[in-house]
């Protein structure tokens, strides 16, 4: 289960969109992988506050259940693994809709409902603002 040295990009999920806007480190690939294993198939959803502020949350996929109020940002192939969706609620997308999104792991104990927890480790996201992103919530 080696990450790839480079960022891995999600596929783009957003229609008319050209690039894709969140994408996960070697380190982040690497404890999905050893998670997935552990969990099977996986999902994030972007926290939009609350109680562990704006972590990515990770989930047996279907654990956290969408809706209409959330947006696809992406769709992951994990490599040895499957796909693994990136979701969003729309009322945050309208404030981060600027910005592309990196998923990375740092040491430290994140929320209790991530399925990293355990390890000692927290997904965090590092962001960066890009041009020509539409700004609204679809």
């Amino acid at each position: 289960m080696a990450a790839a040295s480079a960022v891995l990009n999600a596929g783009i999920t957003i229609p008319g969109e050209r690039v894709s806007r969140v994408a996960l480190t070697p380190t982040a690939v690497e404890l999905l992988q050893k998670m997935w294993g552990v969990h099977g198939p996986l999902m994030f959803h972007q926290s939009g506050g609350c109680c562990d502020g704006s972590s990515p949350m990770c989930y047996p996929a279907g654990e956290f259940i969408t809706a209409e109020a959330d947006i696809m940002l992406g769709l992951f192939q994990l490599p040895d693994c499957g796909p693994l969706e990136f979701w969003m609620s729309k009322e945050q997308f309208n404030y981060w809709s600027h910005t592309h999104l990196t998923v990375d792991v740092v040491n430290g104990r994140g929320s209790g409902f991530s399925v990293e927890a355990p390890e000692g480790k927290r997904f965090l996201i590092r962001s960066r603002l890009v041009e020509g992103f539409d700004r609204a919530a679809r």
